[in-house]
This record gives C-alpha cells, structure tokens and sequence, in this order.
C-alpha cells in the first residue's frame, strides 16, 4: 500500500508516538458484512471503561460491498484499510465469518453471525449431486487449515452445536466454548420497553404491527415472492394495521438502497414502513403484534420471544433437526398467499411453541455476555473487570424516510 493510504493508528509501532494511552492490548473487529458487523458490535460494550483496550475496525476487501463502509465508518472508530491490517500484529481478533481470519495475526475469537452455526444453510450449489450436504459452519473444511484449527476460540450459542462439533470436527471441540447467545438475551433483556420502540415507530395503541422479514436468496420469503408486500398490505385495513418489511441487509447490500426502494415504491406510497438496512431489527421484533416470515434468523428470534409466527417458506428448505429453525418449520402455520390473511393470522397466535424455540436457540439464556467476557479476556491475557457485566437495551429501529 501507498504513503498516502496510511491511517494513523494507535495499533502498532509505527504510529506509537501519537499514542495518549501507552502500553494498552489491540482487538481488530473484522467486518466482511452488516450481519457479522451487527453481531460484533453486541460484543464490544463488554470493553467499555476498560483503559488497558483500544480497538481498531477493518473490512476485509475480498468480498465487501460498499454498503458495508459506510456501516463500519458509522461506528465511529479507527477503520484500517485491509492491507494495512494484514501488516499488523493484534492482542485479539473478533469475526463472525470464517473468511480472512488465517490472514491476520492475533488469537482469533470466532462468534457465528446468525442463530448460531449448527444449522442447514439452504443454498444448493449448481450441479450438486445425490451426496450433497448442506453445510452447516462447523466442518473441518471451514475450521481447519494446515492441519491446524483456524480460531483459538470458536463460540457456539448451544450445547447441541458442540455434538455437531464433535462428529464434524472433533480436533476443533478443545477451542470450542458455549456462551449461549448474546443477541438473544439482548432482545430478552429489552422486552419491557416495548412501548418505548412502538412509539418510536409511530405505532398508536388501537392499531397491530405486522413485520414481514425476509433473509436474502432466490428461495427466500421477498425472493419467491415479489409480491409479497403487496399483497400483506392489500389484506391488512390500514386503520387497525401497521405493515413494516424488516429485510436482510445482503439485499440491501447487494442491490442497493436506491433499487430496493424502487422495487416497493408502490407499497411505501400504500403505507408499507421499511426498516433501515442497519437498523435494529430487535427493536422492530419488539414492537411487533405478528411477525410473516422465512428461514432466517430473525423469524427465530422472533418466535423465541412469543411472537406469533406466520412461515412464508416452500417446506424443501435443509434444516438441522432441533434448531430454531427446525422447530419453527414443523409448528408454526404456512402462509397461504390467495387465501385471506386475517384467518391466517389469528390461526398463528393460537400456535405456542416459544418456550420450544427459545430453548433451542441458546443453552445459556442470559449468560452470554459474562461468558464471552470472560473468554475475551483469557485470550487478551489480561485480568477480567470488575464491573458488572452491561446488557442495554436494544437501539431504536430506525426506518427509511418516506
């Protein structure tokens, strides 16, 4: 890299002279995407106050999009070019995807970016045959490298993804530890504001929020259905409903704000609220009455915290027996698109299986933070705070401008 591409940075040598605070351990945040970014920024509040600590950002340039600098430069914090990352030497790095952790030097941490990693992708590569497999984040092939396992540490949210370890990697289970899931017991620990988010999103006491959610791929709920909003908002009377399309941010990454917009012009002027791209989907899940969804994480959360579910899914997606997903596949009712909706929605608040999906989603409800803290800290090398362990509630869901 150029003299001129060089950013001033309190990690490493080089720069040491600028330094005000001296001597202190670096953390590199890798961010390859909003999810993964999203899921690393729950981690960073466990350093607050802790003045032996800078962290420092970069987004890896092998598969980014620009969507994805403009969220990291948001944040507020040092953002190294990727080469210049590559040069450095890190007390810690923290990613959420397997992808450019054997580039950088430091002990990596590795979280899952999604309800965690012991489930079916369901994305069928072209050309596979009958002895395909769905993957599943937790084969040797995607943490092992060299012969070596590939993170020093490898977070998992569930003790039955350390089963899965167990036969699809056994040489990566002593790296294994299980936190339970952060997401989760932020989400938990914000539940009593739910007022608070639904005025936020404009929602009055005598009307019912509907979030629609959708993951990103040709089999998801927006990418079978292009019509999907459409026809949600038809069904609903605007005086007794608010609809608010809650979409991954790939999609909005991938095809840009501008053509996503433009996609659903016609149902933003019919009253269809859209979520921003980085915008608090958790706070939106809160806020909701009903929620119609697909195979993706959120339609999990979703139903882990009591939320009534309505699955707009074809049924031939690969899961994981026991994962929310799963679970959520085989109790929750399907969207029938042509059929009324009201009847439809009513059929899945009588639908319980909270309990059954929260229990799957995380083995170590409310503990999470404590948990990675301390495992933060083991790989640091530096003793644990003293300070109480801080679960703040989620952002305010922050939508598109009409």
């Amino acid at each position: 890299m150029t003299e001129s591409s060089w950013v001033r940075s309190p990690a490493g040598s080089r720069d040491l002279h600028w330094a005000t605070r001296k001597g202190v351990k670096s953390v590199l945040v890798m961010i390859p995407h909003m999810v993964a970014g999203n899921r690393l920024l729950d981690l960073l509040p466990l350093f607050e106050a802790d003045h032996r600590v800078q962290l420092i950002f970069t987004v890896p340039e092998w598969e980014s999009w620009p969507a994805t600098h403009d969220f990291v430069a948001a944040q507020g914090g040092i953002v190294l070019p990727w080469a210049q990352a590559l040069r450095g030497e890190y007390d810690l790095v923290l990613a959420a995807s397997q992808r450019g952790i054997d580039d950088v030097a430091g002990p990596v941490l590795l979280i899952p970016h999604g309800g965690g990693f012991g489930q079916y992708r369901p994305w069928r590569p072209p050309g596979a045959g009958h002895d395909w497999k769905p993957q599943i984040g937790l084969e040797a092939g995607q943490l092992m490298r060299e012969g070596r396992v590939r993170a020093d540490s490898i977070v998992l949210v569930h003790d039955r993804e350390m089963d899965v370890l167990a036969e699809t990697c056994p040489r990566a289970v002593p790296a294994a530890v299980v936190a339970g899931d952060i997401a989760l017991d932020r989400l938990t620990a914000s539940l009593p504001f739910r007022d608070h988010y639904r005025r936020g999103l404009g929602v009055s006491d005598d009307r019912r929020l509907v979030v629609v959610t959708s993951t990103w791929s040709d089999r998801s709920a927006f990418g079978r259905h292009h019509d999907l909003f459409e026809r949600v908002l038809d069904e609903l009377p605007a005086e007794r409903f608010q609809v608010l399309g809650v979409l991954h941010p790939q999609i909005w990454s991938h095809h840009s704000l501008w053509q996503v917009r433009a996609w659903l012009a016609d149902c933003l002027r019919a009253g269809l609220t859209l979520l921003r791209p980085e915008g608090s989907w958790r706070a939106a899940l809160i806020a909701a009455d009903h929620v119609i969804g697909d195979y993706g994480s959120v339609t999990a959360y979703a139903s882990g915290i009591g939320k009534s579910v309505l699955l707009a899914v074809d049924g031939t997606q690969a899961l994981l027996p026991g994962t929310p997903s799963a679970v959520i596949a085989e109790h929750a009712p399907r969207w029938t698109p042509g059929s009324p909706l009201l009847p439809q929605l009513r059929e899945a608040e009588s639908t319980g299986v909270a309990e059954q999906v929260r229990a799957s989603l995380s083995s170590r409800p409310g503990r999470a933070g404590a948990l990675l803290r301390t495992e933060m800290y083991r790989l640091l090398g530096l003793p644990e705070p003293t300070r109480a362990i801080p679960v703040s509630p989620v952002p305010m869901a922050e939508v598109l401008p009409c």
